[in-house]
């Protein structure tokens, strides 16, 4: 593709997919290993709920710093923090779950700093125009590819080698990725000490423009009930399907094949409709296929279900991301990033740590498909919050 002749691009682009391989592994390993471990859907939902404390807590500073920072040098060193992070997980067992936890909280506090460093910087490597729409589509389209593979693949190895050669695979991911984006070279000029570089700036920008803040509210309603959902996937591979739990692998996967097929489209999709349209059509249609998912009578229904999930799902993230990359100024990416994320962390730990409890009162079937009902209420509050037109918006649209 014409993209990767951007030399950081494809520096980029590689170390993203040598640190997903990883990061995807534990994607299946962590919530099975938890649950393998203690049989409990609280337990499995405070792990996944602990993935959103670091990004709700410090998110906001961590962004005003970003604004400042040289982002590839704080890139590099939150992949060395994952990497020791996720070391710890090798002293975990039955009787001491500490280390997973905070394992969970050391990795997703590097994680707060690598993703908006990452977002922040990817406009500054290729500009704001259709390389920017083509760089997030081949990103997203890399990442269902692995999504895809990666998987089944952690699920054979769980079933083979076993847990601590997963976490080796991970922990050599990261320093992979470290070594590989100390090498790009662009640097985005930083912001300039001023009294607008608080952390609450961030908020009171997006506050007042009209489509940064209909993204906000429509994308933390979805992603609410996705972590909900998300928190209860394995209960329901095992108890809702009756399977092993290394099924989930296999959902996952249907999942990154829909996520594959939704990237392919994403700019083309987004030369037929609205922003607004676009965001609302692809909530709504994830929403039904979660209906089709957490209601399939056996396993292949539930895979088919979940590629039906990943294909709007993937065009609504990517459509999402290049909105507010092209609407927000460059001196305020980081905390506006940050502040994205943050609400990302919010609509994770309010749906991890909802969905067992209210499991516990009404019971698996129920609060499944009242979280699908849930989401489906993204759509219409994202077509009267964000503004219908223009249909591509850049940073010269204040929208406020």
């Amino acid at each position: 593709m014409k993209i990767l002749v951007n030399r950081d691009f494809r520096r980029l682009w590689i170390s993203g997919g040598v640190s997903g391989i990883g990061s995807w592994l534990l994607v299946v390993a962590i919530p099975f290993y938890v649950f393998d471990l203690t049989g409990s859907t609280v337990a499995t939902g405070l792990a996944l709920a602990l993935e959103a404390l670091p990004a709700l807590v410090l998110g906001p500073w961590a962004g005003a710093l970003l604004d400042r920072w040289d982002l590839t040098r704080a890139m590099w060193i939150a992949d060395l923090v994952s990497a020791a992070a996720v070391a710890l997980i090798l002293f975990a067992d039955a009787d001491h779950l500490w280390p997973i936890y905070l394992a969970i909280l050391g990795e997703n506090l590097a994680t707060m700093v690598f993703r908006p460093a990452a977002r922040a910087l990817l406009p500054a490597v290729v500009g704001t125009g259709e390389e920017l729409a083509a760089a997030n589509a081949l990103n997203a389209f890399t990442g269902s590819a692995i999504r895809l593979a990666a998987p089944p693949l952690g699920a054979l190895l769980l079933a083979g080698p076993g847990i601590k050669f997963v976490l080796a695979v991970d922990i050599a991911s990261y320093l992979v990725s470290a070594a590989v984006i100390a090498t790009v070279r662009t640097r985005r000029h930083p912001a300039t000490p001023s009294t607008t570089n608080s952390p609450l700036a961030g908020f009171q920008y997006v506050a007042r423009h009209r489509v940064l803040r209909g993204i906000l509210l429509g994308q933390t309603i979805f992603l609410t009930a996705n972590a909900g959902l998300t928190a209860l996937l394995v209960p329901f591979t095992v108890d809702g399907l009756h399977t092993p739990g290394y099924v989930l692998g296999y959902l996952i996967s249907g999942l990154g094949a829909g996520y594959l097929l939704g990237a392919a489209l994403s700019t083309r999709v987004q030369t037929w409709l609205s922003i607004r349209d676009i965001l609302a059509v692809t909530q709504f249609a994830t929403a039904a296929a979660f209906f089709a998912l957490f209601n399939a009578p056996n396993v292949p229904w539930a895979i088919g279900a979940a590629v039906l999930i990943g294909l709007p799902g993937s065009v609504l993230l990517i459509t999402a991301q290049t909105a507010i990359q092209r609407t927000a100024p460059s001196a305020m990416l980081g905390r506006i990033g940050a502040l994205f994320f943050a609400a990302d962390s919010l609509a994770l730990l309010v749906g991890a740590l909802a969905a067992p409890a209210v499991t516990l009162l009404l019971g698996l079937p129920l609060t499944l498909n009242l979280l699908a009902a849930f989401a489906v209420l993204a759509a219409p509050l994202t077509l009267v919050a964000v503004p219908g037109h223009p249909a591509h918006f850049t940073r010269t649209h204040t929208g406020a």
